[in-house]
């Protein structure tokens, strides 16, 4: 049985900058908001339920996933947290592995997804595989090191040469609450230091390569999402 757990405390501060009324995670691509689709296609790949992190000023966004009848249960947070990291300490206290980390505003093609899950499932002796991509269009991407069998050696802020970035989904078979609760009263606050925290401690992780994943953070990102999803082919 595997959970999903999403991240979706943030503002959207670029996208309401840009003239976005909606919560970051209600953004529609063809038609469909954003968090509706990822919930959607775990469900699809044998997700059994979803816990979900929000911020407190996302009324729009609290009342769509309550008043939506979605097959499996939503454990829905509450909670402006000041980090991806503090929120995952949020959604840790109520997830157990193994299980499926991600934001709401990744757009990557289904069957994709699906053998990235199957990959992660059946992967033995990992305690998580990570999901990057060559496709880099990241205004901060998280670079990727890697060894010949793909495991992940380390994460850099910036390009030495190495060819995949962080995809922002990660599935974890191994429980990492003492360790997410070790970041935080260290001090930490940022996701990717958390992701090196992990390697320093020994975490045996795996990087699985999507052939493309777009972070919706623009309303220039929003058009390229359409267009990936409708043609499958190329983005321009």
């Amino acid at each position: 049985m595997v959970d999903l757990g999403i991240i979706a405390a943030g503002e959207g501060i670029r996208l309401k900058n840009e003239g976005i009324k909606v919560s970051k995670p209600l953004v529609e691509i063809n038609g469909v908001p954003l968090i509706h689709r990822i919930i959607n296609i775990a469900i699809e790949n044998g997700i059994k339920s979803v816990s979900c992190i929000i911020n407190e000023n996302s009324n729009d966004l609290k009342d769509y996933l309550t008043k939506n009848n979605f097959p499996v249960p939503i454990n829905l947070i509450v909670k402006s947290t000041k980090s991806s990291l503090h929120s995952l300490f949020e959604l840790s206290k109520i997830i157990s592995s193994p299980f499926l980390l991600t934001t709401s505003d990744s757009i990557f093609r289904e069957k994709d997804f699906a053998n990235f899950i199957n990959f992660s499932i059946n992967k033995d002796q990992a305690d998580g595989i990570f999901a990057t991509t060559d496709f880099i269009d990241d205004e901060k991407p998280l670079y990727i090191e890697v060894d010949e069998n793909f495991r992940i050696l380390n994460f850099y802020d910036e390009n030495n040469g190495y060819k995949y970035v962080s995809g922002g989904m990660y599935f974890f078979k191994k429980s990492i609450k003492k360790e997410v609760e070790e970041a935080v009263n260290s001090g930490m606050e940022r996701l990717r230091n958390f992701q090196r925290f992990l390697i320093r401690k020994g975490y045996t992780i795996y990087a699985y390569p999507f052939s493309k994943i777009i972070d919706v953070d623009h309303v220039s990102d929003i058009e390229k999402a359409k267009k990936f999803l409708m043609n499958e082919t190329e983005i321009i």
